[in-house]
């Protein structure tokens, strides 16, 4: 069935908002390295987490995905959520807001507050936050830092899983990739 000229044009705006963000998040991120040994372009984690939270979309939604392209911006490249708003529009800027960790506080607080504040995620939330600890736990297992011990990774391990088990309602798809990933580390 062919799509109508205006289906056309609404798929035209959705791939142009998607690489919009994608060149905007390697901008932001351009001087920034994943820490595991290879040393990866960070963009790399990026477009991963916005594939995988794509991969659980049973309908389009675009906004999610460039939130996924987006889920560090605020937290690790400076970008304000005010900056998102006239960017990209509330609903992203809200999405990444959501998945944000609040630097002003101590790193294990940080964690901590993953852990209690993962089953209050919207939906939405939840895609971006599953995608983004499948991505962190495959490059821990391919690339981890030179400098993190094995007691250090397998921490890292139960506490990415602390986060995920806490999902209220976690993507099966990503829920079931997470798992056999969590499992495979343990083999």
């Amino acid at each position: 069935m062919p799509l109508s000229s205006v289906d056309t044009e609404a798929n035209v705006r959705m791939v142009q908002e998607v690489l919009k963000a994608a060149v905007f998040a390697a901008e932001r991120h351009s001087r920034q390295r994943r820490k595991g040994a290879a040393a990866e372009p960070y963009i790399n984690h990026l477009l991963e987490v916005a594939q995988l939270a794509s991969s659980a979309l049973s309908g389009p939604d675009t906004n999610l995905v460039i939130a996924a392209l987006l889920h560090d911006a605020i937290e690790d490249a400076g970008v304000t959520k005010e900056e998102l708003v006239q960017t990209f529009g509330s609903d992203v800027a809200e999405l990444v807001a959501e998945v944000t960790d609040d630097k002003s506080l101590p790193k294990q607080e940080r964690k901590r507050l993953q852990i209690v504040n993962a089953p209050k995620k919207s939906v939405r939330a939840q895609v971006i936050k599953l995608a983004d600890k499948i991505s962190n736990v495959r490059a821990l297992l391919s690339s981890p830092p030179s400098d993190w011990s094995l007691e250090r990774r397998r921490e890292y391990l139960e506490w990415a899983k602390q986060v995920v088990d806490r999902l209220a309602a976690p993507a099966p798809i990503l829920k079931a990739e997470f798992d056999r990933i969590y499992h495979s580390s343990k083999a």
